[in-house]
């Protein structure tokens, strides 16, 4: 294995190669700043170029696409709060507020620094788990599945923070959204109203797009101000500050990472899942989680820190099982097939070397764009101090061609409309808009693994031993929360009882 490591190290030291990697760290650079595009869909468009290449420089090519796309979603999340993929939403919530604070430096460096990190840590992941992963992955079924979607539901619970019933609202109506479609055990639609174009379901870019994106956008439209509310000039000199406290949070950004290329690892789960679990998990183990959603750098760091990782988690049952463990992934292994290799053995065997070449584009690529983000964050920053009244067109047109590009359906420009006037409201009358999130994208998940479940083990798959220990993980991530709060109201009472 070391050898292999070696000598794939070599060949993506090739010319060929570097300047492939660096073709595709160009194009994601672009892909991530623009809202709704999204890494998958820009990789299927860059598949026909691989034809007739060889696989090191043909995964150099998307990969380095790839991994950049994740890296720089997070720009245009924290600057203007327009999401640049559905997986970077959670960046929204804290990231933003800084931004709006006069600290869009800060936030851009402690992103920047925590998704290199996590990057580096999936990549790690990703080499150590060849020799391993076969038997862990072959232990989960629809049973354990289902059972980690109703688990990232129960963030909702650190999501919704004082507002439980607002949450628990908002996660219902969600689940609501996510029945809309085909029925698929019967085959028959529901809550489409006649109208073909819901007959496929709601697709969550224009959700996301809409929710944060065009929530936000309309806000600025309305209050007539600039994004920075902070007369100062933006802080981009304190993007190092910013970097700096993301590595003094070096616990958080190792246990986010872990996180993404745990859920990464599990297909049909999704980036968005892991963000929002591992901003959960920040959430809930922060001194001041009254913070999170108001401009706490820790939200920041935890959902950053998944971006990257995930995407190695991902490659994992992708590379090992030939099972796409993401959208990007099924991507991928269609190159896999272009260039002639086949997943599973052999590429744990006679085609270890192309392998191992994944990790050290993935490591390359995310050092180099990471740089190249840091030299352009002045001009970036600069932005958002420009009024109102002359970014909203140029942001709206983002946000139209972004949900646009979903599907290629005017239908979907309505959707991210629609969810955009429903974020404007649930600020206004300070409803939380992540459970909303979270019921869209698991309902689907959750829906079908139940199914999977009671069709193959009938009600015997409760008593499963992994979906029992995920049952006592739901039990804690809800018991903690009051746990704490009633220790907090005990603490006032003796306060007032001293005094």
């Amino acid at each position: 294995m070391i050898e292999a490591l070696l000598a794939s190290l070599d060949q993506v030291l090739q010319l060929q190669t570097i300047a492939m990697m660096l073709l595709g760290i160009a194009i994601g650079f672009l892909v991530g700043i623009l809202p709704g595009l999204g890494g998958a869909v820009t990789l299927a468009l860059m598949l026909p170029f691989t034809f007739n290449m060889d696989p090191i420089p043909a995964f150099a090519l998307l990969l380095g696409m790839y991994v950049v796309t994740a890296t720089t979603g997070d720009l245009t999340s924290i600057l203007f709060g327009v999401p640049g993929e559905a997986t970077s939403a959670a960046v929204v919530l804290d990231g933003y507020p800084l931004t709006r604070r006069g600290q869009a430096g800060r936030a851009l460096g402690a992103a920047l620094a925590s998704s290199a990190v996590g990057a580096i840590f999936g990549a790690v992941v990703l080499a150590l788990s060849v020799p391993i992963i076969r038997p862990l992955v072959l232990q989960l079924g629809p049973p354990e599945f289902f059972g980690l979607a109703l688990l990232a539901l129960t963030f909702v619970v650190i999501l919704s923070g004082r507002d439980l019933y607002k949450g628990l609202i908002m996660a219902c109506l969600g689940l609501l959204v996510a029945l809309v479609g085909m029925d698929p055990v019967d085959g028959v639609p529901r809550y489409t109203f006649g109208e073909i174009y819901l007959w496929d379901g709601i697709d969550i870019i224009p959700v996301v797009v809409g929710l944060f994106g065009g929530a936000e956008v309309l806000q600025l439209m309305l209050s007539k101000t600039s994004v920075a509310q902070h007369t100062a000039p933006s802080d981009v000199h304190r993007a190092g500050t910013g970097a700096r406290e993301a590595l003094r949070h070096w616990s958080l950004v190792l246990r986010s990472s872990a996180i993404g290329t745990g859920v990464g690892l599990v297909p049909g789960l999704g980036g968005s899942v892991a963000q929002f679990i591992a901003y959960g998990h920040a959430k809930q183990i922060s001194k001041r989680p009254e913070e999170f959603g108001n401009g706490a750098i820790e939200g920041v760091i935890a959902a950053s820190a998944t971006n990257n990782a995930k995407d190695s988690g991902s490659l994992i049952p992708t590379i090992a099982f030939g099972i796409p463990g993401s959208a990007g992934s099924a991507v991928l292994l269609s190159a896999f097939l272009i260039v002639g290799l086949d997943p599973g053995f052999e590429m744990l065997t006679n085609d270890l070397d192309v392998t191992f070449s994944m990790v050290w584009i993935t490591v390359a690529a995310t050092l180099i764009s990471t740089a190249l983000a840091f030299a352009v964050l002045r001009p970036l920053t600069k932005l958002v101090h420009i009024p109102g009244q002359t970014l909203v067109p140029f942001l709206l047109l983002f946000l139209c061609l972004g949900a646009y590009s979903s599907t290629n359906s005017f239908g979907d420009v309505l959707v991210m409309l629609a969810f955009g006037a429903l974020g404007v409201a649930c600020i206004h009358f300070n409803w939380p808009r992540v459970p909303l999130l979270l019921g869209i994208v698991l309902g689907d998940i959750a829906e079908r693994y139940f199914f999977l479940s009671y069709s193959l083990f009938g009600w015997s798959w409760l008593t499963r031993p992994i979906f029992l220990g995920i049952a006592v993980l739901i039990v804690l991530a809800l018991w903690l929360p009051l746990w704490r709060e009633r220790r907090n109201r005990r603490r006032e009472l003796s306060k007032v009882a001293s005094k």
